[in-house]
């Protein structure tokens, strides 16, 4: 099959890039590297069923010229992290509407399947757990920009979901904390990325809040596993939970890390305010039912929490001594 991926180059990206060319599918990678990193995709440049393209979504002819070659596009390009929703609300709003405005028009015209990355974020505050794929949507009020992001993706399902109903082949897979090498920014990653920096750098490992909020961490290649799996004719027009759905607190990942890394750095309490500023809204716990996807995707996490944090923190360090050597 020849596939597209866009923002190939970054976190989740390169990671499904690789295992698509593993199974053998012929693969076109595009990303801006805006956040994306091309050494990601260093084993596999050279490979010759892969093909790199330096550009954006938003280049609409570029985009257009590719879809003429590909059977299937993976939409990843995405304007993400939790500082950018607070500090940049309008590049957020703008990147991920308007670039997947852009593969599902083109898509569309070109009878090209899509599979689309979307995001736990969008369920919001909804405390009626665990999250079906049906589940309501529970935002706060748009004055507060910690929801922009929520609703961006939000409106990119609402694209979706009528291009579906107009006939277009789309699957949607929503992550739940998605973990593992390459999640390398501390800044707009995530927790675990930031965690694991700190803790190889024997600096403060910062809990946001008091702790108790708690996620299911999904390691990457359970996170992959799921998304090729809605390659299947039997994912089109549904959307997916693609996740672990085994908790745990923030408090308890940053102890588990320390203990994991050999650390000694200070796990310290730092309130929300301080981090993002005043009006900021968290969630008290984000688990997934897993029902829908083990049924029609065959997909079930197989890598522990501990056994997935062990083979990041390998990676980090790894990185870590590069950088310093």
């Amino acid at each position: 099959m020849k596939i597209l991926v866009t923002g190939g180059a970054g976190f989740i990206g390169s990671h499904l890039v690789q295992r698509l060319l593993r199974i053998g599918h012929q693969v076109t990678t595009l990303d801006d590297c805006s956040t994306g990193r091309p050494e990601f995709l260093r084993d596999v440049m050279g490979h010759q069923r892969h093909t790199f393209v330096h550009d954006s979504v938003t280049n609409r002819q570029t985009l257009s010229k590719l879809m003429d070659n590909c059977d299937t596009v993976f939409h990843l390009a995405a304007v993400l992290g939790v500082k950018n929703t607070v500090e940049n609300p309008l590049k957020v709003m703008e990147g991920n509407i308007d670039g997947t405005r852009n593969v599902l028009e083109l898509a569309y015209r070109k009878r090209v399947k899509v599979i689309f990355a979307s995001t736990s974020e969008i369920y919001g505050k909804n405390q009626n757990l665990p999250f079906t794929e049906e589940s309501d949507r529970v935002l706060g009020a748009p004055s507060i920009h910690r929801w922009c992001y929520a609703t961006a993706k939000s409106l990119d399902e609402h694209l979706c979901f009528a291009y579906a109903k107009n006939g277009l082949p789309v699957t949607i897979i929503r992550y739940f904390n998605t973990y593992g090498p390459r999640q390398t920014s501390s800044q707009y990653g995530g927790v675990v990325a930031r965690f694991v920096r700190a803790a190889l750098n024997n600096e403060p490992i910062e809990v946001y809040g008091d702790g108790t909020q708690s996620r299911c961490f999904t390691y990457i290649d359970d996170a992959v596993t799921g998304t090729v799996a809605a390659l299947g004719p039997r994912a089109n027009g549904l959307a997916f939970n693609i996740g672990s759905d085994q908790q745990t607190t923030v408090q308890e990942l940053a102890t588990l890390i320390h203990r994991l890394a050999g650390s000694t750095s200070p796990i310290v309490r730092v309130p929300y305010e301080a981090a993002y500023g005043p009006g900021y809204e968290d969630m008290k716990a984000r688990i997934p039912d897993l029902s829908r996807s083990r049924s029609i995707l065959g997909y079930t996490p197989r890598v522990g929490l501990e056994t997935g944090l062990r083979r990041t923190i390998e990676w980090y360090r790894q990185t870590v001594e590069s950088e310093r050597g």
